[in-house]
């Protein structure tokens, strides 16, 4: 793998042209529809594809055929946005999804472990499904997703999921617990009548089935059994073969609170050796790879990062820091052009709120409306001065 991975997509779907650089922390931003689920599950392809062609096969999905092949990855409907125009580039490597069902047989293990976004709706019975078992119209990223859970849940059977002893850092198991959990337990209990499994969230003798959940502890919980799995609490510090774990919208239903547990697990995988990309629509994301780059910039003590993230500072804690602010940091938005619709990416890494170019200094448009409401109120705050000393208003 390349020191900067790079991805040019061009023309496919509302994709007109995506140059995308990758960091050691990646971030796109963007308005809805913009592609940045398409451009992550191109990457996913592009470093996977001989994990997901046979693994499609497999659960007897047709891969014969670019369009066929297309509609299993994406789902239904979608190959049609791939033209004759369209042309995807991952490290030099052109992606020609025609070819791949003819010479990919044998399977490999992933390097990209893909989180996806509504990964709360893949649990709606309080269970995941295995691959074979969803359907084709779903992303092929999201059946991955539900297989590992699946396996994982096979794996526990009855008992206890939510984080243990050994499961992670003592910090970061009190932070999930105070900002999702509050002292209840996330485990397997069987379903009456059956021999069945489903989620349950104990309170003492209190018994919450999955949909009785809040909606951020759905979206958060899955996300969570992902990287307890990425984060091996012995020797290994990472999954074997594992290089990147991508995250759509870690924000997705959760309390600013959730959100900074979120970051801390980013910065533990980072710490492991991880490359990690996010898609988001959080202010609270883009604040957060700005300040990363300023530390780095600024060779700023390590401990700043850690109070930024509410973390105590010791020897469990303080590596980890160390490690984030040797990492760089890369920021794209993905700007829908207001004359053709079409979706063109811009590299905003440096997040300069005083840019001339207003995308950056907008930061992709996640800090523009925090802005306005900053600018109104000031305004209401001098006008209502100037009445206070001029009482004929």
């Amino acid at each position: 793998m390349p020191k900067h991975p790079v991805m040019r997509v061009e023309n496919f779907a509302q994709i007109a042209d995506a140059n995308i650089e990758f960091g050691d922390l990646t971030i796109l931003v963007g308005p809805q529809a913009s592609g940045k689920s398409l451009l992550l599950q191109l990457w996913k392809l592009a470093l996977d594809r001989t994990e997901i062609v046979p693994a499609l096969r497999e659960a007897g999905d047709d891969v014969s055929t670019r369009d066929a092949l297309l509609e299993s990855v994406f789902g239904q409907g979608t190959s049609s946005a791939w033209t004759d125009a369209t042309s995807v580039v991952a490290n030099g490597e052109e992606l020609a999804p025609g070819r791949l069902g003819k010479w990919i047989r044998k399977a490999t293990e992933a390097k990209v472990f893909y989180i996806p976004a509504h990964r709360g709706l893949l649990l709606l019975e309080g269970w995941a499904q295995p691959f074979g078992r969803m359907s084709a119209n779903v992303p092929v990223v999201a059946r991955l997703f539900s297989q590992a859970l699946n396996e994982r849940f096979q794996k526990v059977g009855a008992g206890k999921l939510s984080p243990g002893d050994r499961d992670l850092k003592k910090d970061y198991r009190e932070a999930i617990d105070a900002a999702l959990f509050h002292g209840g337990t996330v485990g397997l209990v069987k379903r009456e009548g059956t021999s069945n499994f489903r989620l349950s969230l104990q309170f003492g003798k209190a018994d919450l089935p999955y949909m009785a959940w809040t909606a951020g502890q759905r979206e958060f919980t899955p996300m969570l059994f992902a990287l307890m799995r990425l984060l091996p609490p012995r020797a290994a510090r990472k999954v074997a073969g594992v290089d990147w774990i991508v995250i759509e919208e870690p924000e997705m239903g959760l309390h600013p609170q959730a959100i900074n547990v979120v970051l801390m697990l980013v910065l533990e995988a980072l710490s492991r050796g991880y490359r990690v990309v996010l898609s988001t629509h959080s202010p609270l994301v883009a604040d957060f790879a700005w300040s990363l780059r300023r530390f780095r910039k600024l060779k700023a003590d390590p401990r700043l990062l850690l109070d930024e993230l509410g973390l105590p500072h010791n020897a469990q804690t303080l590596p980890v820091a160390q490690h984030a602010l040797e990492k760089e940091v890369r920021v794209f938005a993905l700007n829908v052009d207001e004359h053709d619709y079409r979706v063109r990416s811009q590299d905003i890494s440096e997040l300069d709120p005083s840019s001339e170019d207003e995308v950056e200094s907008g930061w992709g448009g996640l800090t523009s409306f925090s802005n306005r409401i900053g600018n109104s109120v000031a305004r209401a705050v001098n006008e209502a001065g100037e009445c206070h000393v001029r009482p004929a208003c």
